[in-house]
């Protein structure tokens, strides 16, 4: 059954009204509502543009092949940026993931996950950017971008101090190789994500806007919390303010709303409402 999109989004052409200092490009990651959409691609595009997002960040297809969902995309009114896949999709199928990307027109194609098992080591970090400076390089060759997008356990300190993070900075080709900071998944580890951006401001270029809960605990260096510590932006414990100007310092491309909490469609819109005023 198709959602009712126009009870919860509004109308098709609804646009968001920038009236603060943030000004975007605001998109979705669609992994935020990735159970309705197994359930109906079509409606849930139609509520994704009726809230207001013009472009979308993908990670799947929801069981079309890629030219369908670019198909749905299109219908939808919808632009499909950048996209995530697996770390042993690039690994195992290099070059049926950029032909993927291609079709699905995105700039951006890059991953959110490297496997391991215990805390990721700076051995495994070397391993991992020697692997990304190749996946780049190819994508490059394709008029991509490849990027890595961070999830908190990259910033456990070594026995000796080496940040495994850092590692993937710094041995990784900054023509080949961009970074997508995910802002809880910088805090929950204990990292400030504006401090983070200007370590480095010529290696990021994407944004995950997501708050986190009042009260959550930090230093943790899992890579995993649950749905109940994600909140609506600027509901949370996040400096916005903070974050968002050093972005523009740096000057971040793109910005992406993922929304993991226990309600995203209620949330999204809040997150929205939220950008489209915040000052700073």
């Amino acid at each position: 059954m198709s959602q009712d999109t126009t009870a919860v989004g509004g109308t098709t052409d609804h646009t968001f009204a920038f009236e603060g200092d943030f000004a975007g490009p605001l998109g979705l990651q669609l992994y935020s509502i990735r159970q309705a959409l197994n359930d109906d691609v079509p409606g849930m595009l139609a509520w994704v543009r009726n809230v207001g997002f013009e472009e979308v960040e993908l990670a799947g297809t929801y069981g079309l092949t890629p030219e369908q969902f670019r198909r749905e995309l299109d219908n939808a009114g919808l632009d499909a940026t950048s996209m995530h896949t697996g770390y042993e999709r690039f690994r195992d199928s290099l070059t049926v993931v950029l032909d993927e990307a291609e079709v699905l027109g995105v700039d951006y194609v890059g991953i959110a996950w490297i496997p391991h098992d215990g805390a990721f080591t700076v051995d495994q970090a070397r391993e991992t950017a020697a692997n990304f400076n190749e996946w780049g390089a190819a994508a490059a060759e394709r008029g991509l971008q490849f990027f890595y997008h961070n999830h908190g356990y990259e910033f456990q300190p070594a026995a000796d101090g080496t940040i495994p993070f850092d590692v993937l900075v710094e041995e990784t080709d900054p023509e080949d190789v961009t970074f997508e900071i995910d802002v809880f998944w910088t805090v929950h580890p204990g990292v400030d994500p504006a401090e983070l951006m200007r370590r480095y401001p010529d290696r990021w270029e994407l944004m995950h806007i997501k708050d986190m809960r009042e009260g959550t605990p930090t230093g943790d260096f899992s890579g995993g919390a649950p749905p109940e510590t994600k909140v609506p932006v600027g509901g949370g414990m996040v400096d916005w303010t903070e974050v968002l100007n050093a972005a523009e310092e740096i000057g971040l491309d793109r910005y992406y709303i993922e929304d993991e909490s226990t309600d995203p469609m209620g949330n999204i819109p809040l997150s929205t409402r939220y950008l489209e005023q915040v000052t700073y």
